[in-house]
């Protein structure tokens, strides 16, 4: 990953979507991770909610923010696991037009140095709907900062270079 000093940086416009049945807005300490680091690293917070591990309810906030032309990526945490109630992969995967496979298999191979083979039961999974860019997080601190850190924030960054999704941004709705 290089970064040329001749680009700066284009902000770019996300919303925060934590899913979980457990926690709420005073101890949504995945959630917070996302908008501080996003903050921190220049980008605009746009909106932040919480839902329950419902499908639908999952896919009702998704699916208004990727009609919304102010948000250009969506970052959820939670409910990626295996258990009966996680539900975030097969709430967002029918709304992409796009997958970006290589997020998730980036992911658990990075995640893979932390938890060893526990990555395998990470369902992670990133993607593009309506010009909207989509990564959908596990909802542990460690894992939303490893996606932030050493994934998410590189591709966001128009100067990363050789290329990012950042400055792909005005093709994605080519037709």
């Amino acid at each position: 990953m290089n970064s040329s000093n001749q680009r700066s940086l284009v902000p770019v416009n996300i919303a925060v979507l934590t899913i979980s049945d457990t926690r709420t807005e005073k101890d949504d300490t995945s959630g917070d991770a996302i908008v501080s680091k996003l903050i921190e690293a220049g980008h605009r917070l746009q909106e932040k909610t919480m839902v329950a591990d419902d499908l639908y309810q999952i896919r009702a906030v998704v699916s208004a923010w990727i009609a919304n032309a102010d948000v250009q990526v969506v970052i959820t945490t939670g409910g990626t696991g295996v258990s009966g109630r996680d539900g975030s992969p097969e709430a967002i995967a029918p709304l992409l037009d796009k997958t970006l496979d290589g997020f998730g298999e980036m992911f658990r191979a990075l995640s893979y140095e932390d938890i060893g083979t526990s990555t395998l039961q990470s369902r992670t999974l990133a993607g593009v709907a309506n010009g909207t860019y989509i990564f959908v997080l596990p909802g542990s601190p460690g894992a939303v900062k490893l996606g932030w850190e050493k994934l998410i924030s590189h591709q966001l960054d128009y100067r990363t270079r050789p290329c990012n999704l950042a400055e792909m941004m005005p093709r994605l709705l080519e037709q």
